[in-house]
């Protein structure tokens, strides 16, 4: 009779990369429920329509980046459960798209340049920690096995 193999469970250090990818999908929501907010405030959305187009599109796209980086975290959380193949890859372009947006907001976004700074580093210090561990990790190739 012959048993059947289990992968080894999500534990050990293969927590840090899950916390790291739950805090920012609650953060990328909360982000989501700021963008949405002047629709239900009635100050705000006249502001916010009676500046013409292009403050009514840069709202737009920044409510579509924070929807994407939502849903794309979803996503890779629950590949990451069901212990997916193909999570090492997307967990990697995941990380490089967080360095991505923390490079937009350093750049392009009224925000002090401390917390920037700060948004930056911890994005380049997640990837520089967890890319070479999903790349090269014996745990990670024997856990992440499902189709």
């Amino acid at each position: 009779m012959t048993q059947l193999v289990n992968p080894p469970r999500i534990a050990g250090w293969l927590l840090l990369p899950l916390a790291w990818l739950i805090m920012t999908m609650l953060t990328s929501a909360l982000v989501v429920a700021m963008y949405l907010s002047p629709l239900f405030k009635p100050e705000l959305r006249t502001t916010l329509f009676s500046h013409g187009g292009t403050l009514l599109m840069q709202w737009s796209i920044s409510l579509l980046t924070a929807a994407v980086v939502w849903a794309y975290s979803i996503w890779v959380c629950w590949i990451f459960c069901k212990r997916s193949r193909r999570l090492p890859r997307h967990y990697i372009l995941w990380l490089l798209m967080t360095i991505l947006l923390a490079l937009k907001t350093f750049a392009f976004t009224p925000v002090a340049d401390g917390k920037a700074i700060q948004t930056l580093l911890l994005s380049l210090l997640a990837a520089a920690v967890f890319v070479p561990y999903f790349k090269r990790s014996q745990r990670v190739k024997q856990t992440f096995i499902q189709p």
